[in-house]
């Protein structure tokens, strides 16, 4: 039978620091992450704020960069990006402060291109479901509802 790795505040911070330092992290992630390697709550709040205070953990810099590479690269609305923040327990106030990274010109050029890239690839003749197949693909990529139906009326 083999026992779990066990590890000492020094190795578990070491490890924690690299982790945040690899990839942008929140402090769920971190918590979990803390949580897997068995490390006591005590131990677990002292790398926290270790981590915070040698900004190897910010949560305003993990939101813009979470919500900057989600756009720009998964193309997802508002709404999902939205969603999955909160999913991981990331503030209001920080949400609204990354939304303010994309502007409104960036944010509707990606959503019409994706759009426009979506109805070229759907071989569907029959109008409706072609534009039911449209609006649930903007939809799930978590576009706002009055932007998804007004394109797929424009486009369909």
């Amino acid at each position: 039978m083999h026992r779990p790795k066990t590890y000492t505040l020094d190795e578990a911070q070491k490890r924690m620091e690299r982790y945040c330092a690899y990839q942008e992290r929140c402090h769920q992630e971190v918590t979990k992450k803390l949580y897997e390697m068995r490390m006591i709550p005590e131990a677990r709040d002292k790398i926290i704020v270790h981590l915070l205070e040698h900004n190897f953990l910010n949560e305003e810099r993990f939101t813009k960069t979470f919500v900057l590479g989600k756009f720009r690269i998964k193309k997802w609305g508002r709404k999902r990006l939205e969603l999955e923040l909160k999913r991981r327990e990331i503030s209001a106030y920080n949400i609204k402060l990354a939304f303010k990274e994309i502007s409104d010109a960036e944010y509707l050029e990606a959503f019409n291109q994706l759009a426009e890239k979506k109805v070229a690839q759907i071989k569907e003749s029959n109008l409706q479901k072609k534009r039911k197949k449209l609006a649930d693909y903007l939809l799930y990529r978590g576009w706002e509802t009055h932007l998804v139906y007004d394109k797929v009326n424009e486009l369909i």
